[in-house]
């Protein structure tokens, strides 16, 4: 029987950044038109400033409706990058916050865009697609 999600081979390791803003790092190990995944050995990561934090996920499906970015990870120069590893507990709080402030500065713009420029807020009247 034939199925939607096809086997493919290893694509490496890979960065997948969701619609939400989560971002995945995960061996590819399927995909098919929609753009549905498989990711194998999944780890979500975290960062604030220079530090970031991964959870293990392991395997992960990803509905393609929701991959804003996906792209391979070069692992020659991923070590060049200076960023420290901490625990996934200290650095959440900080993640939070800074996830608050991104709502809250979204928030202002759209109220701004709405009042000064007709714009249609998101989720609003107009914005169906």
């Amino acid at each position: 029987m034939y199925s939607r999600l096809h086997a493919r081979f290893c694509l490496g390791k890979m960065l997948v950044i969701l619609r939400d803003g989560r971002k995945l790092h995960g061996v590819l190990r399927s995909y098919d038109q929609f753009a549905n995944l498989v990711l194998e050995d999944t780890v979500e990561r975290i960062y604030h400033g220079n530090a970031f934090a991964e959870n293990w996920r392991g395997l992960y499906l990803i509905r393609g409706e929701n991959v804003v970015l996906l792209g391979e990870i070069d692992l020659d120069q991923e070590d060049d990058i200076p960023l420290r590893q901490v625990d996934w507990n200290v650095l959440e709080p900080y993640h939070k916050s800074d996830i608050e402030a991104k709502k809250q500065r979204e928030e202002s713009k759209a109220q701004i865009l709405y009042e000064k420029k007709g714009f249609c807020k998101e989720g609003g009247e107009g914005d169906g697609y």
